[in-house]
C-alpha cells in the first residue's frame, strides 16, 4: 500500500485515467508494461500464486480484447494485421486465465506436476516430447548472460550455413523477438499463423478436470516447438525461462549439448535464497549422457553442480578464460561490449564445438597443444582450441539488443543494459565507467550524467542503487515499465499482472533510497552538490493536464539531498532527460514548465550541456520501452 501521506486517491488518477501530455482531458489508461519475470518462466512451488483480484481485473477491463480472441479462435476472417494484434492480445489473457489459480494450487505440491502439466499441453497441441528430439536442442540456464550466450552461440552456428530457431525470454519491445528463425524475430504473419494453429488445438481438447489453456510463457515455449519444426530449422538454441529444474522448457529429453552461464542471487522467492539452492535448480537441465559446459563459478556453487552432473549422469565440463582461445598477437573480437562478455563468448565456443561435432561436422578447431582435458580439479577444464573463421566472425557479428549497448544520438548517449541482479550490475558499472570514458570529452567540459532505474520482482533495490553511485550521475530518473500512461494500442507490452499504482509506489520507495543514499555520501564525497533547500514539498503535487508531465516527489520529513526525479512513465522521463535535443525521439508537445524545482533547474542544464550521458538500467523491461521509443524501427 502507499505510504501515509501518499493519497491513494493520488495514485488512482494513473490507474483509472492517465493524463495525455499536454492534453486537457482525461483519457482511460491502463496496464502497457513488458511481462515481468514470472512470464518468462514457470515458478516451481515456492513461488506465491497470483492474487485472485489481479487476475479478474482484466476481464472487465479488458473485455473486448477478450471477445476479439474468442472471434479468431472461431475462425471469423479478419485482415492479417488485425489478426496479429488479435493474436497477441488473445495471448495476453492467457496470463490471467481463469484456470491458473487451481493450476498454481495442484501444482504447488509436487514440483514434477508442472513438468506432467507441460507435457500435456504440448500433447494437446498435437505434439509429444519425442518430437523435440528432431530439434537438435542446445539447452542453456544460469542467472546472467544466458541469454548473451545464447546470441553468441546462435551467431556462430549460423555462420556454418545452417538454419537456426533461437527461443529466448524476455521480449524487449514486440513479443515475436522471443521466437527468432536465422536471428531475426517471425515475421507478423508467421506468428499470426502459428498462434492460431496452436491456440485453437487447445481450445479444441479441453478438459473440464483440467488446466484449460497453459499460462502465457507455457504457451510460446509449445508454439515455438511448432514453429520450428514446421520450419525445418537444423537445430534450436532454447533459453530457460527461471531456473532449470522445473522450468517448462525443461520437457527437453535429448538436448545434444546443454550449457550453464554465471550463477548469482536472483528471483530467490522462486529458486531459493542461496546460491547453492540456485544452482540445484540450474543443474536440472542436465541429461544422462549429454555434455553439458559451465564458466568459472564460485566454490560451493559449483560443486553444487558438479553433484547434479553425477546424479543424471552426464559429463560437465569448466571453460577455460577467453584468453586460452586467442593468439598472442590476435585478441578475438565481441559483438557485445564489456568484460563479462568474455565468459558468455568462451562458453558459446565450447557449446557451439560440442554441437558441431556430436553433428559429425568437420572444421570445428584444432585443440591447442599442451592443454590437459582433465587435471585435479573438482570439474575437468574443457580443452581450449583454436576458433574457425566461422567461430570468429560469429563472436564478432552478434547483436543482442539492450545488452552493453551505446546509442549516439546527437549530444545525447544512451548506455543501456538491462543488468537486474547484483553481479550483473557491478558488470554494468565496470561497461558504463569505461565506455564513458572514451567518449569524446565536451571541450567547455559541460557534461550532464543521468541514471534510468527501475527494479521488479523481489530484488534489492538499495543494493542495486549502492552499487551505481561510483558513476557519479548528476540526476536520478525512475519510473515504471510502461512506455506511455495510456494502453491504447500497446498490446505487445501489456501486463495484468501488476497494477500501475504498485509500479509507481515501487519507483518512490526507490527514489526514497536512492535520496538516502546520496545522504550517506554528502561530506564524504566532494562532487556531490551540498542538500537542496526545497519549500513547500510535502507530499504528492497534483497534476496539473495543461502543465506537461505528470511528476511526483515523495514527502520527507527533511528537505531533498539528492537531485532525483519520478516519472508516471518512460515516455515522460526520456522527455525531461532529453529536453528536446535527441533528434531520434519524438515527444509529444507540452505546455509549461515542470512543476517541480528539480525538473526545472534541471531542465536548463540539460539544454545547455555539450553532452548529457544516460545510463538506463535495472530491469530489462524498462530497456525495451525505451528501446521501443528511440528506435522505431524497433516496432515495425
Amino acid at each position: 500500500m502507499v505510504s501515509g501521506r501518499w493519497s491513494w486517491l493520488h495514485l488512482q488518477l494513473l490507474v483509472n485515467g492517465g493524463f495525455s501530455s499536454g492534453v486537457g482531458k482525461l483519457r482511460p489508461a491502463g496496464p502497457s508494461c513488458p511481462a515481468p519475470e514470472l512470464w518468462a518462466g514457470e515458478a516451481p512451488p515456492s513461488s506465491p500464486p497470483l492474487s485472485p483480484r489481479s487476475l479478474s481485473a482484466p476481464r472487465h477491463q479488458h473485455s473486448g480484447l477478450l471477445l476479439l480472441g474468442s472471434a479468431a479462435a472461431a475462425g471469423l476472417q479478419a485482415p492479417t494485421a488485425l489478426r496479429g494484434m488479435d493474436a497477441i492480445r488473445t495471448l495476453n489473457t492467457l496470463q490471467t486465465n481463469a484456470s491458473y489459480l487451481e493450476q498454481v494450487k495442484r501444482e504447488r505440491g509436487d514440483p514434477q506436476l508442472q513438468l506432467e502439466a507441460m507435457r500435456g499441453f504440448l500433447e494437446r497441441s498435437g505434439l509429444k516430447v519425442e518430437d523435440l528430439d528432431q530439434l537438435n536442442i542446445i539447452h542453456v540456464t544460469g542467472t546472467k548472460g544466458k541469454g548473451s550466450t545464447c546470441a553468441f552461440t546462435e551467431r556462430i552456428l549460423r555462420n556454418y550455413g545452417l538454419k537456426t530457431g533461437f527461443y529466448s525470454s524476455p521480449h524487449l519491445v514486440q513479443v515475436r523477438e522471443r521466437i527468432r528463425i536465422n536471428g531475426q524475430p517471425i515475421s507478423k504473419e508467421l506468428f499470426s499463423k502459428y498462434f492460431w494453429q496452436v491456440y485453437n488445438r487447445l481450445e479444441e481438447t479441453k478438459d473440464p478436470g483440467h488446466a484449460s489453456m497453459p499460462a502465457y510463457f507455457r504457451f510460446l515455449t509449445i508454439m515455438a516447438f511448432h514453429v520450428f519444426l514446421q520450419e525445418k530449422v537444423d537445430l534450436a538454441v532454447v533459453e530457460v525461462g527461471i531456473g532449470g529444474a522445473y522450468d517448462c522448457t525443461n520437457i527437453i529429453r535429448k538436448p545434444i549439448v546443454c550449457g550453464v552461464s554465471s550463477l548469482g542471487i536472483d528471483h530467490t522467492s522462486i529458486l531459493g535464497d542461496t546460491i547453492e539452492k540456485i544452482a540445484w535448480q540450474k543443474g536440472g537441465i542436465f541429461k544422462p549422457g549429454v555434455p553439458a559446459f559451465t564458466v568459472p563459478q564460485p566454490e560451493r556453487p559449483l560443486e553444487v553442480l558438479r553433484e547434479r552432473a553425477r546424479e543424471s549422469p552426464c559429463p560437465l565440463y569448466l571453460c577455460p578464460d577467453l584468453d586460452a582461445f586467442e593468439e598472442d598477437d590476435k585478441a578475438l573480437q565481441l559483438g557485445l561490449a564489456g568484460e563479462h562478455q568474455r565468459s558468455n563468448a568462451t562458453l558459446a565456443l565450447q557449446l557451439s564445438r560440442a554441437w558441431l561435432q556430436q553433428q559429425g561436422y568437420q572444421g570445428t578447431g584444432e585443440l591447442k597443444p599442451g592443454v590437459e582435458l582433465l587435471g585435479k580439479r573438482p570439474v575437468p577444464l574443457a580443452p581450449a582450441f583454436r576458433p574457425s573463421g566461422s567461430m570468429v566472425q560469429g563472436l564478432q557479428d552478434t547483436e543482442w539488443l539492450g545488452r552493453t549497448q551505446v546509442l549516439q544520438h546527437g549530444p545525447v548517449t544512451w548506455f543501456i543494459d538491462g543488468a537486474h541482479t547484483t553481479s550483473s550490475v557491478q558488470a554494468c558499472v565496470r561497461w558504463f565507467r569505461q565506455a564513458a570514458l572514451n567518449e569524446e570529452k565536451p571541450v567547455d567540459g559541460s557534461e550532464v550524467r543521468v541514471l534510468l532505474f527501475n527494479a521488479t520482482g523481489d530484488r534489492d533495490t538499495a543494493a542495486l542503487l549502492k552499487l551505481l553511485l561510483p558513476c557519479r550521475f548528476d540526476y536520478a530518473v525512475f519510473c515504471p515499465n510502461i512506455t506511455e500512461v495510456s494502453a491504447v494500442g500497446n498490446a505487445d507490452q501489456q501486463n495484468f499482472n501488476v497494477t500501475l499504482e504498485n509500479m509507481l509506489t515501487r519507483c518512490l520507495e526507490s527514489q526514497k533510497k536512492w535520496n538516502r543514499l546520496m545522504e550517506e555520501k554528502v561530506g564524504q564525497d566532494l562532487w556531490l552538490s551540498p542538500p537542496m533547500q526545497v519549500e513547500g514539498v510535502g507530499g504528492l503535487l497534483k497534476p496539473d493536464p495543461l502543465r506537461g508531465s505528470l511528476l511526483f516527489v515523495p514527502s520527507s520529513e527533511r528537505p531533498l539531498n539528492s537531485n532525483s526525479l519520478v516519472f508516471p512513465c518512460i515516455s515522460h522521463a526520456l522527455q525531461w532527460i532529453t529536453q528536446g535535443r535527441d533528434p531520434h525521439f519524438q515527444a509529444p508537445a507540452t505546455k509549461g514548465l515542470h512543476l517541480h524545482p528539480v525538473a526545472g533547474s534541471g531542465a536548463v542544464l540539460l539544454k545547455e550541456a555539450a553532452a548529457i550521458r544516460v545510463l538506463v538500467t535495472g530491469s530489462l523491461h524498462l530497456v525495451g520501452g525505451v528501446l521501443k521509443l528511440l528506435d522505431q524501427s524497433l516496432s515495425q
